[in-house]
């Protein structure tokens, strides 16, 4: 017997919200219904979910709607009955958070602090209000050490700083107002659906069309990888079984540096596809790049919490998982193509307005 039987997403048409709406119908056996809302700013892509409109009419809704906007999201908890909020939609790309911080601050702070506007007013019928955030709150690490769900915020980007705020402000919901919230801090996602802009599926395509591939500064900084559909199954083993107030860090346990991390890539491709012409490898088209601003040096968190209270822990290695999204991107180039090229966003005004 299903929990909640009306789940609202938020940022569903975004790469972790396509994930974990694809992991709930097709992997989890869950039978209630899901509405999608998604600003369809420039990262969301109906088109990821297209395919589950046809396949479950009666359960997956999507409607085009701005978490900032009060009087829509009442309309959509109201219309749908919705009993339980997995949080997602957020502005997320730390180098557009330094050049126009703006919309970061909006959308993340005020757009988490809409929602939980409305949950407090519908206590009634909400059980559970999940809130995704990011490892990137807790600031830098140094060469040892990891993030856990006590570590100080010490937020580095506009970016992060906003997601700083808006876990403060679902903790104090809870705390103030009994909200029944949970939060999760992850590490790095990688996987399909990913938005070229990222790292890894900017490192596959450009190497795929013989580009370079650009590494900031000397490639040192490390990250904790963590492979989209466990990350999913972290959320939703925390939206059904986590502890009202509490907040679960989830990582990979796959530290890597930027510029191995790179190179690991080319000679994964190296193997599937073969080396570029006139090249003995794709890792010749590395290219070092000036360094961004505030430039994080490493993550990585300690899963113990979730491990010991939940019994998750990540399925993928991070070669596995690096092997996974490069077939996916390989056997999808439709979609790469529409993506970059920005036809969807024609689609997008065609469909939508």
């Amino acid at each position: 017997m299903n929990k909640y039987s009306a789940i609202l997403v938020t940022g569903g048409c975004g790469f972790i919200g396509c994930n974990f709406i694809r992991y709930l119908f097709e992997q989890t056996g869950y039978r209630g219904k899901v509405v999608n809302v998604d600003a369809l700013t420039y990262a969301g892509n109906p088109l990821s979910l297209a395919d589950l409109t046809e396949r479950f009419p009666e359960r997956y809704t999507f409607i085009r709607a701005d978490i900032r906007d009060r009087d829509a999201m009442a309309g959509v908890i109201d219309c749908h009955d919705i009993d339980s909020i997995c949080h997602f939609a957020a502005e997320s790309h730390v180098d557009r958070s330094i050049v126009k911080p703006d919309d970061f601050v909006t959308t993340n702070i005020m757009g988490t602090f809409t929602l939980l506007e409305l949950a407090r007013q519908h206590a009634g019928s909400i059980r559970r209000f999940h809130h995704v955030s990011t490892d990137e709150v807790f600031g830098s690490l140094g060469d040892s050490g990891y993030f856990t769900e006590d570590t100080p915020y010490r937020p580095n980007s506009p970016y992060s700083a906003s997601k700083a705020g808006s876990d403060h402000l679902v903790r104090a919901y809870h705390t103030t107002y009994g909200l029944p919230v949970t939060i999760s801090n992850c590490s790095n996602n990688y996987g399909p659906y990913q938005f070229p802009e990222k790292l890894i599926p900017l490192m596959i395509l450009n190497a795929l069309e013989n580009k370079p591939l650009p590494v900031y500064g000397e490639g040192r900084n490390v990250r904790d990888w963590l492979y989209v559909e466990d990350h999913c199954r972290a959320v939703w083993d925390i939206f059904r079984n986590g502890i009202d107030g509490r907040t679960y860090a989830i990582g990979g346990d796959c530290e890597q540096r930027n510029i191995d991390l790179v190179q690991r890539l080319c000679v994964m491709l190296d193997d599937l596809v073969g080396s570029p012409a006139g090249k003995s490898s794709y890792a010749d088209n590395i290219v070092f790049v000036k360094d961004r601003p505030g430039h994080d040096h490493r993550y990585a968190i300690d899963a113990a919490r979730i491990r010991a209270e939940l019994g998750w822990k990540p399925r993928e290695s991070l070669g596995s998982g690096l092997r996974k999204t490069i077939r996916w991107y390989l056997e999808n180039r439709a979609w790469t193509d529409h993506v970059r090229s920005g036809e969807y966003q024609n689609w997008i005004a065609e469909h939508y307005g």
